[in-house]
């Protein structure tokens, strides 16, 4: 991408990442980091594009085949969007969580772990070579009075259309991995 435009993808990721030794190097060179609002609106205003995910490790590691946000109320990535004056482009990926699944049981048990330790400790497993195909949504625009929470939350609906439009639910690893070879016919 910096090749023919000159822009960076940076992403955020979760604070936990930085302190897994000997990641420093590859978090560098990726452009990854945990980002304030200041360091986002910064990168924005410089012309790159930034990936985050408001569902973050939570919503990875305990949202399951159904494909439910787990967003809370989380407006971070909506007071950047202002602040940099940059549109927000909603992205699913159909059968990302076909790929790698969570162990949920005991789920009380590891979300617990997870909130008082803030670093995911659920195990996965997978690695399914599922059929992956991202979607884009049409840009979201910041609206005159809008708070950040109101554009989170219009983001976040039109996330969930594209999951509805684009993702059979509930999701299934064997029909992800005959997606490789045997592509049904699109829903309207």
């Amino acid at each position: 991408m910096v090749v023919t435009t000159g822009r960076l993808i940076h992403c955020v990721g979760d604070r936990f990442l930085e302190k897994v030794p000997g990641w420093k190097v590859i978090l560098e060179a990726f452009h990854i980091t945990a980002g304030t609002i200041s360091s986002c609106t910064q990168t924005l205003s410089e012309g790159h594009i930034l990936s985050i995910s408001p569902g973050g490790v939570r919503e990875a590691q305990f949202s399951d085949h159904n494909y439910q946000l787990f967003w809370g109320q989380r407006a971070g990535f909506a007071k950047v969007a202002i602040a940099a004056k940059s549109p927000i482009v909603p992205v699913f990926t159909e059968n990302i969580r076909e790929a790698f699944r969570t162990v949920i049981w005991p789920r009380r048990l590891w979300l617990g772990l997870y909130e008082k330790l803030r670093f995911p400790c659920a195990p996965i497993y997978g690695g399914f070579p599922v059929k992956l195909r991202a979607h884009l949504g049409k840009p979201i625009y910041h609206e005159p009075g809008e708070t950040p929470e109101e554009l989170a939350t219009r983001v976040q609906r039109s996330l969930e259309d594209l999951i509805l439009k684009n993702q059979k639910l509930p999701g299934n690893i064997l029909r992800a991995l005959l997606a490789r070879v045997y592509e049904s016919p699109k829903r309207d």
